[in-house]
């Protein structure tokens, strides 16, 4: 089943480009992410659109974070990527005339819509800080255990 990474690439981007020093070219990323530039370009082009990068040209230029890593939460992000499906099960028949698919359609609507919300409010709590905050953690974890 092919899965939507969207979302994980992003963050992936978002925190190298928090940890870089200045703007990263879509080449750069596109090597982070084992990508093509093509694919970094357009995906940052959604989160230009929605205020949350910026892209400079010229020799000097790049992408660059232009919101604040506090405030930029996952769902920020989801939204920004035009909030692609959560989840690759589905109805066998939208439009049912059975009785009982269409039962079965509303119970699964039903433990979508439930587990969806939770997936967006936890998705609203967790922030790019956070996220680079324990970046940052396992990287000391690391050069420690590489000098022991």
């Amino acid at each position: 089943m092919k899965r939507d990474s969207r979302l994980s690439a992003v963050l992936h981007a978002l925190l190298h480009m928090a940890q870089h020093c200045g703007p990263m070219t879509s080449a750069e990323l596109g090597r982070c992410l084992g990508t093509n530039p093509v694919v970094v370009r357009r995906t940052m082009g959604l989160l230009r659109e929605a205020g949350l990068v910026a892209a400079g040209r010229g020799h000097a230029g790049g992408w660059i974070i232009k919101a604040d890593l506090a405030s930029v939460t996952l769902r920020d992000l989801h939204e920004a990527l035009g909030e692609p499906a959560l989840f690759a099960v589905g109805h066998r028949s939208e439009n049912p005339a059975c009785l009982v698919e269409q039962v079965v359609n509303a119970a699964l609507d039903d433990a979508f819509d439930e587990a969806e919300a939770l997936l967006m409010e936890r998705f609203a709590s967790v922030s790019l800080a956070q996220l680079a905050k324990e970046f940052a953690r396992r990287h000391k974890a690391c050069k420690r255990s590489a000098v022991a």
